[in-house]
């Protein structure tokens, strides 16, 4: 009886990954290669040698030649780019002179108008101008009503687009929603950061910039308004105010809404009117109409301030 030999079973050999392999040999095989050929022929000499040299010492002597060209045509450039950048400021402070002395000319002229104007007019009918004056916004009025403050809220920055999130700012539409609410509840004069508003104002979105008859305004918007004394109770309890609490508990915006007393509100710059047409007494009632009052003849109609302001 014979036995036959036991089989070992063959050993498994695995493979190693990419990474087990490129930490096992580090070295691009490339480099060994490159290597073991220069330990073989040794640096390079004769011709070689002087032509891998020639061509770096040209191309550092060509890199240093732009170099000093550059300094010496921006050294040379600065003084002129200097002198137009100084010309530049001083006929801005020049223009900026001149517009002042032109507005306290013109101030200096409205009131010598005025003077002449109440001198020639008489009292009566120089105060009814005043009174139109007040109404429209060309003359500056005093008295007690309600301050608004609208202020933007926080506003970050994406990180992954980089644009800044302008949710949370004041909007045009936002101003106009305020004065119109105002105008609504009786107000008689209304300024946004000192700007008077008069029946032909704009509030205009420009971008990022909010313009009150083309005159930029920022944050914190101070939306004052001269009217009754309730103004600011009537505002906050108004829709405009609760709109304007959703805002700022959503987004972070600011406002608040207070009683105003004893504030001065400046007239308008200017006021540009494209048509006008005279104004004309109602007739007389006709004396054969019986039932009517006998002063209805002298009274005059009521025209309110608020409908001066174009609301």
């Amino acid at each position: 009886m014979t036995t036959e030999p036991e089989q070992t079973p063959p050993k498994r050999v695995f493979q190693p990954d990419f990474l087990t392999e490129l930490f096992r040999n580090p070295l691009d095989p490339g480099y060994a290669d490159a290597a073991a050929r220069k330990a073989k022929e040794g640096d390079p000499a004769g011709v070689r040698k002087w032509t891998a040299s020639g061509i770096a010492t040209i191309t550092l002597v060509a890199l240093g030649f732009l170099f000093v060209v550059a300094y010496q045509q921006t050294v040379r450039d600065e003084p002129a780019r200097t002198k137009a950048r100084a010309t530049l400021v001083e006929q801005v402070q020049n223009r900026r002179d001149e517009t002042v002395r032109l507005q306290a000319r013109a101030d200096q002229l409205g009131d010598e108008v005025s003077q002449l104007r109440e001198r020639e007019l008489g009292g009566q009918t120089a105060a009814r101008l005043r009174d139109l004056e007040a109404a429209t916004g060309l003359a500056p009025v005093k008295g007690s009503g309600a301050k608004v403050r609208l202020a933007d809220g926080p506003t970050p920055i994406n990180a992954v687009t980089g644009e800044r999130n302008t949710v949370a700012r004041v909007k045009d539409t936002d101003l106009q929603l305020a004065t119109n609410a105002l105008w609504s509840l009786g107000a008689e004069a209304i300024t946004i950061n000192g700007q008077r508003l008069t029946a032909t104002s704009t509030i205009r979105q420009a971008g990022e910039a909010i313009l009150v008859d083309f005159q930029p305004v920022t944050t914190p918007y101070e939306v004052i308004a001269i009217g009754p004394d309730d103004l600011a109770k009537d505002f906050a309890d108004g829709y405009a105010g609760h709109f304007f609490r959703q805002l700022a508990a959503k987004y972070g915006m600011s406002f608040d809404a207070t009683d105003a007393h004893n504030v001065t509100l400046a007239a308008a710059t200017e006021l540009k009117l494209r048509v006008a047409e005279p104004s004309t007494p109602p007739p007389a009632p006709s004396a054969s109409i019986s039932g009517l009052p006998g002063d209805i003849a002298s009274q005059e109609p009521h025209s309110s301030s608020s409908s001066e302001g174009g609301r």
